[in-house]
């Protein structure tokens, strides 16, 4: 990357999806990229792309599922002297299926990622943000994050933390020129309904509208430049994310599972 004086984004989960649309967009504002996933090809793609707007990228391969992958995250971007000036959390894994009968090496995974990767790069790349005075963080949490999830019930409850976690945060930083803004799509058209082996379920199959990963990430960046807390995409996740606050807890979870279930 060349030295200038562009800011320099982290994107975690920038192979694909809404971490690479992210980076999309922190390009055409301005940005250079760090891109970090566990696949590099395209990661290499996306930079080539990114080169067209003028923004260099830096690739460093990292699989966050893996205990301690933070911070050697973290030590290489030291080690090319390289600062952080955005922090984008967009990595994240899910599973479908009752708890009692999913892959216990999955459910460490989704912990891993969702839960622990997030929350330590958060802690080690922040101070030197406070410290400069400025700086912009975004959390992935989704509208799953609002409600337990029968059938998704670790990934489900990884984004309610995340979701409590950012908000907490958000409100303590309030006067520090830092802001952190939580992220929280619906269904989206991404790779994870597959991955997660959720393409099946009622959420995915027209029930309520599947944003494209291009729009999600637009909503979301403008809400990280304007320093907004909360970021909920789309007026039905709007709803369904009150709603679900709202409503008696036992409708909630009867709700949740029939919408999450693939009918396995």
């Amino acid at each position: 990357m060349a030295s200038n004086a562009r800011p320099i984004a982290l994107v975690t989960g920038a192979s694909s999806g809404i971490g690479a649309n992210l980076a999309r967009e922190l390009a055409k504002d301005g940005h250079d990229l760090i891109l970090s996933a566990r696949r590099v090809e395209p990661m290499q793609v996306l930079a080539k792309e990114l080169k067209s707007v003028d923004a260099n990228s830096t690739i460093i391969t990292a699989d966050l599922s893996d205990s301690g992958a933070a911070a050697v995250l973290v030590r290489d971007i030291e080690t090319q002297g390289l600062a952080v000036d955005v922090l984008i959390n967009a990595a994240g894994l899910g599973a479908n299926g009752r708890f009692d009968a999913c892959d216990p090496v999955r459910v460490t995974e989704m912990l891993q990622v969702n839960v622990v990767a997030l929350t330590e790069l958060t802690r080690m790349l922040l101070p030197p943000m406070v410290a400069r005075g400025k700086g912009k963080v975004l959390l992935m949490a989704s509208t799953a994050g609002f409600q337990p999830g029968p059938q998704m019930a670790v990934y489900c409850a990884s984004k309610a933390y995340v979701l409590s976690f950012g908000e907490a945060i958000a409100y303590e930083l309030k006067d520090s020129g830092v802001t952190v803004t939580t992220l929280c799509p619906g269904a989206t058209d991404t790779e994870f309904a597959r991955v997660a082996d959720a393409g099946s379920s009622a959420l995915f199959k027209g029930l309520l509208p599947v944003m494209s990963a291009s729009d999600v990430a637009r909503i979301g960046y403008q809400g990280l430049k304007a320093g907004r807390g909360v970021v909920i995409t789309g007026l039905v996740n709007k709803i369904m994310a009150t709603s679900s606050r709202l409503s008696p807890t036992p409708l909630s979870l009867r709700i949740a599972n029939w919408m999450m279930s693939t009918g396995k």
